[in-house]
């Protein structure tokens, strides 16, 4: 009987840990956004050769690879800003600092329509990436790790908020928006294609 009651006991308290998880749906929704948009990046590459993936349309733009290489180590600092997060104590105080839903997260880091320069530490030349075959490799393993993360991890990413130059964003919307920013990226390396002087091959 004891052990019974003790075996009860355990499953209430793994039943409260688990009340501030992220539901089946979002979890489901972060995941898809980060493998589609994964299959994304790579789709965009198919076919390439150095002289295109090198291509800049000028000389202030980037080229495939330095798209690449933003990507990689973007995604890199953003889980860390992410995961240092979740490893503080809740701050769910701070979620009236958050101005965007989920969808509007997604959207907002997706659109091309604004041009935004980015932080001098993820510019493409001052990556530690030695090139894009690294970058690659680095964004292909830290998003495996992370779909793992969001499909399996019991954190409480809705109390725990990152603020930085963009805004307040609670942890899952953090992974949105890695998973959107690859996509923004994704897209900036299909406007170089579209250059009159984009290498044939």
């Amino acid at each position: 009987m004891k052990k019974f009651s003790l075996f009860i006991i355990a499953l209430l308290l793994l039943s409260f840990t688990r009340t501030n998880t992220i539901t089946d749906k979002e979890r489901e929704t972060a995941a898809d956004l980060l493998s589609q948009t994964e299959q994304g990046v790579f789709n965009s590459l198919l076919g390439m050769s150095d002289a295109q993936l090198n291509f800049k349309p000028s000389p202030d733009r980037w080229s495939i690879a330095d798209c690449i290489k933003h990507i990689a180590v973007t995604e890199q600092m953003l889980w860390q800003m992410t995961d240092a997060a979740l490893k503080q104590t809740p701050n769910p105080e701070k979620r009236n600092e958050i101005k965007a839903t989920d969808e509007q997260v997604i959207q907002m880091i997706e659109s091309r329509a604004k041009k935004v320069k980015t932080a001098t530490p993820m510019e493409p030349q001052n990556t530690s990436f030695k090139s894009m075959g690294d970058a690659l490799a680095s964004f292909r393993d830290a998003r495996e790790k992370l779909i793992h993360f969001v499909r399996t991890s019991d954190a409480d990413m809705r109390n725990h908020v990152v603020t930085f130059a963009p805004g307040s964003f609670d942890s899952y919307q953090m992974v949105l928006f890695i998973g959107a920013h690859s996509n923004r990226h994704t897209q900036q390396m299909e406007e170089v294609k579209t250059d009159p002087n984009f290498p044939k091959n």
